[in-house]
């Protein structure tokens, strides 16, 4: 596997392989490899944003000349209209998207490391994110939320739908747990070394809340365990929020029919 070392110098390799034409304006490294280098193990990838001049946008996400430039690519598909995931030959993994300048305030991002850029081009690490503007949900909307997804997968689950009932008990309503624990402020003393993930609220939960993630085994116990991961689920919110005792006992009712 890729060690921290060779990420990096993959990085450095694709900076110098743009600085070379003329329509790159800047290469921008985000995540393990942008500002938090102290998270960078064998299983990290490259997170980065490539910046062009206006009009070369669409060329540099149809095109692999300028990454086969620096290593042989075995695989690449775009995934978003804006990036790809990569995988050079090598084994590196990579996600990256493609902006002309004009687009950056218009996105959402975390903020980055500069690995290159023209003298010409602002300061794209300082460049702020784009702050959602409705409020943050509360405690009791993510409560609630939680127990109407154990709810409604429990009654899919008695229908025989399996597969969208394990979705929203041991998906769904366990995100809410995930929101739940932040809210709590469970988070260990050096918690800001682990580093939050602003789009990935799952990202290093175990260390971020180690009086949670052992409670996890239970609430996920796998596809034929709906109700006794509800059950689970229930139990928590019961201990850390204000649960509506109605859809409490509606919940445990479904469990009980389901297991007779």
């Amino acid at each position: 596997m890729p060690s921290p070392v060779q990420l990096l110098a993959r990085l450095d390799a694709l900076a110098a392989a743009l600085r070379e034409r003329g329509d790159a304006l800047a290469l921008l490294a985000l995540g393990s490899v942008g500002l938090d280098t102290h998270r960078l193990d064998q299983h990290s990838d490259l997170d980065f944003f490539v910046i062009v001049a206006p009009g070369a946008k669409l060329r540099y996400l149809g095109a692999l000349d300028w990454l086969e430039q620096v290593h042989p690519v075995a695989f690449s598909f775009r995934n978003t209209p804006d990036g790809c995931k990569l995988l050079f030959e090598d084994g590196i993994f990579a996600e990256y998207a493609v902006f002309e300048l004009g687009e950056l305030p218009h996105i959402s991002y975390t903020t980055g490391r500069v690995v290159w850029k023209r003298e010409d081009v602002p300061d794209l690490a300082a460049a702020s994110s784009v702050q959602a503007t409705r409020p943050a949900p509360s405690r009791d909307w993510h409560t609630n939320e939680a127990l109407t997804h154990l709810l409604v997968g429990l009654h899919r689950e008695a229908r025989g739908e399996r597969l969208t009932a394990t979705r929203f008990i041991q998906g769904y309503a366990v995100d809410q747990i995930l929101a739940l624990a932040a809210l709590r402020g469970a988070e260990q003393d050096g918690a800001e070394q682990s580093g939050a993930d602003l789009f990935m609220p799952e990202r290093r939960f175990e260390l971020r809340f180690p009086g949670v993630a052992p409670l996890l085994p239970g609430m996920m116990q796998g596809y034929g365990s709906n109700q006794a991961s509800a059950r689970c689920i229930l139990a928590w919110l019961e201990a850390h929020s204000n649960v509506h005792p109605h859809l409490a006992a509606a919940i445990r009712q479904l469990c009980h029919q389901q297991d007779a």
